[in-house]
C-alpha cells in the first residue's frame, strides 16, 4: 500500500506566518519597554497560550462571559503589539503607560489562564425527561358461541332504592416545577417573543422544553 504524498495546506502554512511574525512584534515590544533577556521572549509565548486556551474554553463549554473575556484581551494584546510595531510608536522612546501594561502583564495572564483552568462552566439545566404513558390493555376475547339466554327474574314489588352519588372526583393539582425548568423556560419565552413579537403559547413551550402537557401548562401559568 502505497503511503499518502505529503500535502501542504496553505491555511497552515499562513497560520505559521502570521503567528511568528505577530510572536516577533510583541518581542520587540516587550523588549523595548525594557524586558530584556529570556523576559522578552516570555511575553509573546504568555499571550498566544492564553488566546489558544480562551479559544478552547469557547469550543468545549460554549460562549461564556469568562472565556470571551479573556479572549478579547489576549487578543488585544497581540494586535495592539503588531500595530505599535508598525511605527505608530518610538520604540527608543516607549511611553510610560505602555511600560506600565507590559510589566502588568504576566499577574493579569496568570490570573486569566487560572480563572479559564479552574472556574466551572456554566450548564443549562436539562429538562425532565416525559414519563412513558401506561400499556393500553389488551382486548377482551370474543366469544365463538353465543351465550344462552339467561332466565328472567320474578317482578318484584319492593321500591328500587335511590342509587348513591358518585364520590366527587379530587382535584388536580399541578406537578411542581424546578426553579431551574422556570428559569429555562422563561429564557425560551423571552427568544420566543423577541424573534415572533407575540408571546409563546402553551404548545410550542411544551414542544421546546420537551415535557409533559400538564408539566408544560404548569409553566405557562407560571411565567404568565
Amino acid at each position: 500500500m502505497a503511503r499518502p504524498a505529503l500535502r501542504i495546506d496553505a491555511v497552515l502554512v499562513q497560520a505559521v506566518i502570521a503567528g511568528a511574525l505577530s510572536f516577533a512584534h510583541l518581542h520587540d515590544l516587550a523588549a523595548a519597554a525594557g524586558q530584556d533577556g529570556w523576559k522578552a521572549w516570555a511575553y509573546p509565548i504568555s499571550v498566544d497560550l492564553l488566546l489558544v486556551a480562551a479559544w478552547r474554553r469557547l469550543r468545549t463549554d460554549g460562549p461564556s462571559r469568562l472565556a470571551w473575556c479573556w479572549f478579547i484581551t489576549a487578543l488585544f494584546a497581540s494586535l495592539g503589539a503588531n500595530v505599535a510595531t508598525a511605527g505608530l510608536l518610538d520604540l527608543d522612546q516607549v511611553p510610560a503607560w505602555l511600560r506600565i501594561l507590559v510589566a502588568a502583564w504576566p499577574a493579569l495572564a496568570f490570573m486569566g489562564g487560572t480563572l479559564l483552568a479552574h472556574s466551572a462552566a456554566e450548564q443549562v439545566p436539562e429538562p425532565p425527561a416525559p414519563t412513558a404513558a401506561a400499556p393500553e390493555p389488551a382486548p377482551e376475547p370474543v366469544p365463538t358461541h353465543a351465550p344462552k339466554p339467561e332466565p328472567v327474574p320474578a317482578a318484584d314489588d319492593t321500591p328500587a332504592l335511590p342509587a348513591a352519588e358518585p364520590a366527587p372526583a379530587p382535584p388536580v393539582t399541578a406537578p411542581p416545577v424546578p426553579a431551574a425548568l422556570i428559569n429555562h423556560a422563561r429564557k425560551v419565552a423571552d427568544d420566543h417573543q423577541a424573534r415572533t413579537g407575540s408571546p409563546i403559547d402553551t404548545d410550542t413551550l411544551r414542544a421546546r422544553l420537551g415535557v409533559p402537557p400538564q408539566l408544560a401548562a404548569a409553566i405557562a401559568a407560571q411565567l404568565a
